[in-house]
């Protein structure tokens, strides 16, 4: 194995997420909670989107070339797409600042339990979706709708928020 290959595992992992024993998806989209607020959150709404992009295509990638380096099918290891999941899922989030308060942390578990819930149960066309597309792409697309269903369950919560419980949430 190369350093590139290395380096390339580490990534699909998110570092030691995908290691974990036990629910490394689980801990995969917990490690992009805890980074969301320092790499992803503070973007623009179209600088979020471009990044998304580019994780996706990155992910697909490294996922397609760990499954050959690991030599299995969709290795539980590889949790970038859970990354790209939970991101989505927080597209409808404000940006974080030091003035962020304790509520607008706590709301970030809003979006992760909403992630794992649909990346867990697969309602359609989640599930479906992991045959749509070969080797990684098939890995990162289910993630993708998985989050698309939870980005629309926050965002309900959120318009909820705001016209009956208005500045609650700075975000």
């Amino acid at each position: 194995m190369t350093s590139f290959d290395t380096v390339l595992l580490h990534f699909c992992r998110l570092g030691p997420a995908g290691l974990s024993p036990k629910a490394p998806g689980t801990a995969g989209s917990f490690c992009a909670a805890l980074l969301a607020p320092f790499l992803f959150l503070p973007l623009s709404l179209p600088l979020r989107l471009a990044f998304l992009a580019v994780l996706f295509v990155l992910g697909g990638l490294a996922a397609s070339r760990a499954e050959v380096l690991l030599n299995r099918q969709d290795p539980g290891c590889v949790v970038i797409d859970e990354l790209v999941g939970q991101w989505i899922t927080m597209l409808a989030l404000g940006s974080f600042s030091a003035a962020s308060s304790w509520r607008d942390v706590l709301f970030l578990l809003v979006p992760f339990f909403f992630f794992r819930l649909f990346d867990i149960w697969k309602p359609w066309p989640v599930h479906a979706s992991e045959s749509w597309l070969p080797a990684g792409w098939g890995i990162m697309i289910d993630d993708v709708l998985a989050g698309i269903w939870a980005l629309l369950c926050v965002s309900l919560i959120m318009l909820a928020l705001h016209f009956f419980c208005p500045g609650l949430l700075s975000l």
